[in-house]
C-alpha cells in the first residue's frame, strides 16, 4: 500500500555547506523539494541574522517588480507566464540585475512624472479654451467706448454694473472668472453674498461636457463663473474663497483683442502638448513592453532567491565562520537525491571542497510526509483538516478513499443525480490543464480542487441509484418485474387453492381503489429483482415503509462495519508501536463490547432476511423487541429467532459484561506492574525512537520494551526519571475516560449512522415534490398548449435540480460524510497530534500576477 498506509521514515540529516557554496546547495534543493530545515537560531532575532541585508535586497526588488507589475496592469498590456520555472538567478548576476531594475524604475518614474505634468497641463489649457467661450457670453466689451483708466471697463448694458456709478463711486472694478464643481456651486455662491455683503456680481453656466479634473483624474460635470467686484479687500475675499473651494481659476481677458490672441495661443499649445504627450505615451509603453517580458522570471528568480536566504537564516556558523550547519528532515527515500543535489551545488559554484551531509541520531518526533499525487491529495486534505496524523501511523485517507463517496452516496443515491454529478467531475479532470480553471474564482476552484473526489461520489451515487432504482424520483424497469399481477386472480388457480388464499376477481378489482400483492399466492412472486429494488415498489403506497425499513437496517449494518474496521486499524499502530499490550487489554476488549451487542444485531438481521420466507414472515418476531428483551431478560418465554436464543444472548452479555472491566483497569494496572516489579533498561538507541516520549505510559514501557531489544544495560537515572515522571492517577483517569468515551460512543456513534437513513429518504422525498409539481403538471398538459408549456418547467425542472438537489443537497451529504468519517470512524484509532512536513520547496511558491501584489 505504499506511503500512504502509512507516513514515510524520516531522519534527521546535518549538513555542511562551504560559505562559497551554500547559496547554489539550497537552491538545488530548493528545486527539488526534499527537506525540511529546522530553525537553529530560535533565540536570536530575525534583525540580527546573518543575511538580513541579503533579505532586505529581495525585499527591495520585490518593491521594483511591484511598481512594474502595476504600471504594466495600468497600460494594459498582457504578462507572459513562462510555461518552465527559470532557476534562482547565480550571485554573479544578483547585483546586475538590481542595477537593472532601479535603472529602470528611475527612468519609469521620470517619464510617468513628465507624462502626469503634460497630461495635467493639457487639461487645465483645455478648461481655460472653455471658459473663455463661455464667458464671452457673460460681458461683450464695447469697442467704441474705451474708458480713461483700464480698471473702468466698458460694459454694453448695465445687465452686470452701472458704469456712471462706479465712476462717480471712483472703485476699480475687476473680474474673476474660472470653473467649479458641480455641487459645490449652490455653497459657493452663498458664502461669496455673506462675506462680500453683496458688492459681488457672479455669474454661472454650465457646461456641455464633462472635463476630467488635473488633479484626481475623475470626470466630472464644471460650471463656468464669472465674478464682478469691485475694491481690493472685496478681491481678496474673493480669491480666497475660491481656493477654500477649490475652483479652477484662470485669467480673464481685458480686452477682446487679447481674448483672441489667448485663444491662439492655447489652441497653439494644446496641439503641441497633444503630439509631445503622444509621443511620451509611446515611449513609455515601449519600455513597458519590453520591461514585460522578462518580468515573470525576475519575479520568479526574487521570490526564490529571497525563500534562499530565509533558509541561510536558520543556519548556524561554526567556529571558524567559514562553514554553515543546517539540520534538515529528510524522508530516508530520498538521501541519495539529497546528496546528489548538494554535489550539484557544489559543482555549479566551483567550489574545490564539496558540501556534505551526516545523519545525526535524535529522540524528537519527526514530521509527518505521506507522499499524494492529484487523485489522493483531496482525499489527504480531508483527513489532514481533522488533524495531521502522527508520524507513522495509520493514515486514514487510503480508506477514505472508497468509504467516503460510498457514505457520502448512500445518502446521495439517484442514478440520474449522480450522472450529473459525474459528468461534471469528468468535465474538470478532462480540462484539469486548462489555465482558466487554475485562475477562476475561489469557489470554483474548491470544486476544481476536488474534482476527483467529486467524480468518485458521482460514480458511486450512480451505483447506489441503482441499487434504489431511483432515476429524478422514478424507477427504472431494466430487466422486467419479479411481480406478477395476473397469478392475483381466481382464474389463474384451481378451486381447490381458491378457498385457501385471498385472490381478486372483477368485482373486487372494481370495487377498491387500493389492491395487495401476496407473495405466498403461488406465481405472484417470481424471484428478486436482479439488480436493486423491485421498480413495482415505484406504484405501492407502502413504497415508503419498506424503503424506511431496508434503509435503517442498511445504515446499521455499513456504520458498525465501518467503526468495527476502525478499532481493528488501531490493531496496526499497536503492532507498529510496540505496544501488544494495547491489544489485548485495549482493542481486544472493544471488539468484544463492539461485536457481542451490535455484531449481534447484525446477526439477527441478517438471520431474519434468510431464514424466514413470506409464508413465515406473519409469525416472524420483531428485532428491536428481541434487541430490548436481550437486557431486560423477561419472564415470559417468547417465539425468538432461533432455539436457544436465551443462551446465547446470556453469553454475549457475560463477554460483554467482562470487556468493560478490562478495558477500564486492564492498561493502568498492567503499567503499575511494569513500573514497579520491572527494572528500568538504559536506552541506547540508534536514531529517533519510534516510541513517542509523551505520555505517562510511554515512560513506563521503556523498560520492557529495552528488554524485548535484548539491551540489558542499566542506567540509574532512567529509573529516578521514570519514578519521577510515572503518575499513576492521571493513567487511570484517561484510561477511565476513554473506556467511558467509547462504551457511551458506540452506542451514539451506532445511531448517529442512522442519518445515511434520514438523509436518503430527504433525498428521494424532495425529489419527488419536484417531479410531482413541475414535470407531472407539465406533462399532463393537452397537445395543443403541452409543448409550450413543457419547455420551461423543463428548463426551471433543471435549474432547481441543480440548485436544490445537486448543489444544497449534495453539500448537506457531503458534510454528514465528513463527521462520519472524522467523529465515528477516525476517533477509533486516529491520533491526529502529528505536524506536516513541509519542504523547502521552490514548487510551491506563487507564479501567479495578482492584482496588485505579485510577488507577495
Amino acid at each position: 500500500m505504499g506511503s500512504l498506509f502509512r507516513s514515510e521514515t524520516m531522519c534527521l540529516a546535518q549538513l555542511f555547506l562551504q560559505s562559497g557554496t551554500a547559496y547554489e546547495c539550497l537552491s538545488a534543493l530548493g528545486e527539488k523539494g526534499l527537506v525540511q530545515f529546522r530553525d537553529l537560531n530560535q533565540n536570536i532575532s530575525t534583525f540580527q541574522r546573518k543575511f538580513v541585508g541579503e533579505v532586505k535586497r529581495c525585499e527591495e526588488l520585490e518593491r521594483i517588480l511591484v511598481y512594474l507589475v502595476q504600471e504594466i496592469n495600468r497600460a494594459d498590456i498582457p504578462l507572459p507566464e513562462g510555461e518552465t520555472s527559470p532557476p534562482a538567478p547565480p550571485l554573479k548576476q544578483v547585483l546586475e540585475m538590481q542595477e537593472q531594475l532601479q535603472k529602470l524604475e528611475v527612468e519609469l518614474r521620470e517619464v510617468t512624472k513628465n507624462k502626469e505634468k503634460l497630461r495635467k497641463n493639457l487639461l487645465e489649457l483645455i478648461e481655460y479654451t472653455h471658459m473663455l467661450r463661455v464667458t464671452q457670453t457673460f460681458v461683450k466689451r464695447n469697442v467704441e467706448f474705451e474708458p480713461t483708466y483700464e480698471e473702468f471697463p466698458s460694459l454694453e448694458s448695465d445687465s452686470l454694473l452701472d458704469y456712471s456709478c462706479m465712476q462717480r463711486l471712483g472703485a476699480k472694478l475687476g473680474f474673476v472668472s474660472g470653473l467649479i464643481n458641480q455641487g459645490k456651486v449652490e455653497a459657493f455662491e452663498k458664502m461669496l453674498w455673506r462675506v462680500c455683503k453683496g458688492y459681488t456680481i457672479v455669474s454661472y453656466a454650465e457646461l456641455d461636457e464633462s472635463l476630467e479634473d488635473p488633479e484626481t483624474g475623475e470626470v466630472i460635470k464644471w460650471y463656468v463663473f464669472l465674478i464682478s467686484f469691485w475694491g481690493e479687500q472685496i478681491g481678496h475675499k474673493v480669491k480666497k474663497i475660491c481656493d477654500c473651494y477649490h475652483c479652477h481659476v484662470y485669467p480673464y481677458p481685458n480686452t477682446a483683442e487679447e481674448r483672441r490672441e489667448i485663444q491662439e495661443g492655447l489652441n497653439t499649445r494644446i496641439q503641441d502638448l497633444y503630439t509631445v504627450l503622444h509621443k511620451t505615451e509611446d515611449y513609455l509603453r515601449q519600455v513597458l513592453c519590453k520591461a514585460a517580458e522578462s518580468v515573470y522570471s525576475r519575479v520568479i528568480q526574487v521570490k526564490k532567491m529571497k525563500a534562499i536566504y530565509h533558509m541561510l537564516n536558520m543556519c548556524s556558523f561554526d567556529v571558524t565562520n567559514k562553514c554553515l550547519i543546517a539540520e534538515v528532515w529528510c524522508p530516508e527515500a530520498d538521501l541519495q537525491d539529497l546528496r546528489r543535489a548538494l554535489e550539484e551545488g557544489s559543482r555549479e559554484s566551483g567550489a574545490t571542497i564539496p558540501s556534505f551531509m551526516n545523519i545525526i541520531p535524535t529522540k524528537e518526533t519527526p514530521p509527518t510526509r505521506i507522499r499524494t499525487n492529484k487523485f489522493t491529495e483531496g482525499f489527504q486534505n480531508i483527513v489532514d483538516a481533522y488533524g495531521v496524523g502522527s508520524y507513522r501511523e495509520v493514515n486514514p485517507a487510503l480508506f477514505t478513499i472508497i468509504t467516503f463517496p460510498f457514505l457520502f452516496a448512500v445518502m446521495f443515491g439517484d442514478f440520474g443525480h449522480g450522472f450529473v454529478m459525474f459528468l461534471f467531475a469528468l468535465l474538470l479532470v478532462l480540462n484539469e490543464n486548462h489555465p482558466r480553471l487554475n485562475q477562476s474564482q475561489e469557489i470554483m476552484r474548491m470544486f476544481f480542487n476536488g474534482r476527483y473526489i467529486l467524480l468518485l461520489m458521482g460514480l458511486f451515487s450512480v451505483y447506489t441509484g441503482l441499487i434504489y432504482n431511483d432515476c429524478f424520483s422514478k424507477s427504472v424497469n431494466l430487466f422486467g418485474s419479479g411481480w406478477n399481477v395476473s397469478a392475483m386472480y381466481t382464474s389463474s388457480h384451481p378451486p381447490a387453492e381458491r378457498k385457501k388464499m385471498v385472490l381478486w376477481n372483477d368485482s373486487v378489482v372494481r370495487h377498491n381503489s387500493i389492491l395487495q400483492l401476496d407473495p405466498s399466492v403461488p406465481g405472484v412472486f417470481q424471484g428478486p429483482y436482479p439488480l436493486g429494488i423491485d421498480p413495482i415498489w415505484n406504484l405501492a403506497t407502502n413504497r415508503l415503509t419498506f424503503l424506511n425499513s431496508f434503509k435503517m437496517k442498511m445504515s446499521v449494518i455499513l456504520g458498525i462495519i465501518h467503526m468495527t474496521f476502525g478499532v481493528i486499524l488501531g490493531i496496526f499502530n499497536h503492532l507498529h508501536f510496540r505496544k501488544k499490550f494495547n491489544i489485548y487489554l485495549v482493542s481486544i476488549p472493544e471488539l468484544l463490547f463492539m461485536l457481542c451487542i451490535f455484531g449481534y444485531l447484525i446477526f439477527m438481521i441478517f438471520y431474519k432476511w434468510l431464514v424466514f420466507s413470506a409464508e413465515t414472515s406473519r409469525v416472524a418476531p420483531s428485532i428491536l423487541i428481541e434487541f430490548i428483551n436481550m437486557f431486560l431478560f423477561p419472564t415470559s418465554k417468547t417465539n425468538g429467532l432461533y432455539t436457544g436464543q436465551e443462551y446465547v444472548q446470556r453469553v454475549l452479555l457475560v463477554v460483554t459484561a467482562l470487556s468493560v472491566p478490562v478495558l477500564f483497569l486492564g492498561k493502568p494496572l498492567f503499567l503499575l506492574w511494569l513500573h514497579n516489579g520491572r527494572s528500568c533498561f538504559g536506552v541506547n538507541r540508534s536514531g529517533y525512537t519510534l516510541i513517542r516520549k509523551d505520555s505517562e505510559e510511554e515512560v513506563s514501557l521503556l523498560g520492557n520494551q529495552d528488554v524485548e531489544e535484548g539491551n540489558h544495560q542499566v542506567e540509574d537515572g532512567c529509573r529516578e526519571m521514570a519514578c519521577e515522571e510515572f503518575n499513576f492517577g492521571e493513567i487511570l483517569m484517561t484510561q477511565v475516560i476513554h473506556s467511558i468515551e467509547y462504551c457511551l460512543g458506540c452506542i451514539s456513534n451506532t445511531a448517529s449512522y442512522l442519518r445515511l437513513w434520514a438523509l436518503s429518504l430527504a433525498h428521494a422525498q424532495l425529489s419527488d415534490v419536484l417531479w410531482a409539481m413541475l414535470m407531472r403538471v407539465g406533462l399532463r398538459v393537452d397537445t395543443t398548449y403541452g409543448v409550450l408549456l413543457l419547455l420551461p418547467v423543463i428548463a426551471l425542472f433543471a435549474v432547481l435540480t441543480i440548485f436544490i438537489l445537486l448543489i444544497m443537497e449534495g453539500l448537506s451529504a457531503f458534510l454528514h460524510a465528513i463527521r462520519l468519517h472524522w467523529v465515528e470512524f477516525q476517533n477509533k484509532f486516529y491520533v491526529g497530534a502529528g505536524t506536516k512536513f513541509v519542504p523547502f520547496s521552490f514548487s510551491l511558491l506563487s507564479s501567479k500576477f495578482n492584482n496588485d501584489d505579485s510577488v507577495a
